[in-house]
């Protein structure tokens, strides 16, 4: 459908909404969370994909709401202190999801990098059904914070110089609290190995040693779409 704004308390949440190609066909809703980059094409095409499942994807854009320096800023922090504005919109978001005409009622996340800590903080008590952090930030103390989150599917590469080991904790916390899930390190892959970059980004993939990783990501969303299947868009699940 494209760009659209959802009314909020602190204003209007802008992002992107993708739906089912079929008409009137209804999915699930997911939440699709980018990373410091923010609101781009690449996360545009992951909520695109997601809308091809038959899911109702909606990917915002956390840095609208002012200078993007000052966004990005603001937003890292709340991902750090687990409230603020960020989460605020977040929350928007996923309120419009679960009442989208074309959905169920039942909501998702996933996320990118910063977007996949978000995804992992999200997780426990935050309504979603289902979360699919990709090479987020593990929070320390991962077994009590995750203690009553949802299912988790999640996805990291053993290259990533910046979250190198997180898969390890994150997969042992959901382990000790019950939690199902998938976690998988991609020993070919390092960071962001499931955003095709372009432009100034892709430069910096170079710099950074980061970037796409065809069959890796191809596996994960293998993996992605077969875990939603069962935890999101089944509702006798979850």
């Amino acid at each position: 459908m494209g760009e659209i704004q959802i009314p909020g308390p602190r204003g209007p949440v802008i992002g992107y909404l993708a739906v089912p190609p079929a008409e009137g066909q209804r999915g699930a809703g997911v939440l699709v969370l980018p990373e410091a980059f923010g609101l781009n094409d690449d996360i545009r095409a992951h909520a695109d994909h997601l809308a091809g499942a038959g899911y109702v994807a909606f990917a915002p854009d956390l840095y609208a709401w002012g200078p993007k320096v000052r966004c990005v800023a603001s937003t890292f922090v709340n991902l750090a202190r687990g409230s603020g504005r960020a989460f605020d919109d977040i929350e928007v978001a996923r309120a419009f999801l679960a009442g989208h005409e074309r959905g169920t009622g039942r909501v998702g996340v996933i996320g990118f990098c910063m977007g996949g800590g978000f995804a992992i903080a999200l997780a426990p008590r935050r309504g979603f059904a289902a979360a699919a952090p990709n090479y987020g930030l593990v929070p320390r103390h991962a077994e009590h914070l995750l203690a009553d989150a949802c299912p988790v599917v999640a996805s990291y590469g053993a290259r990533d110089w910046m979250l190198r080991g997180h898969a390890a904790p994150l997969e042992k916390a959901l382990t000790a609290a019950g939690i199902p899930h998938d976690v998988k390190e991609y020993p070919a892959s390092g960071h962001s190995f499931l955003n095709h970059h372009t432009g100034k980004a892709a430069a910096m993939d170079q710099i950074l040693r980061t970037g796409y990783n065809p069959a890796s990501a191809e596996d994960a969303w293998s993996r992605i779409l077969s875990f939603f299947a069962d935890h999101l868009q089944n509702s006798d699940n979850g």
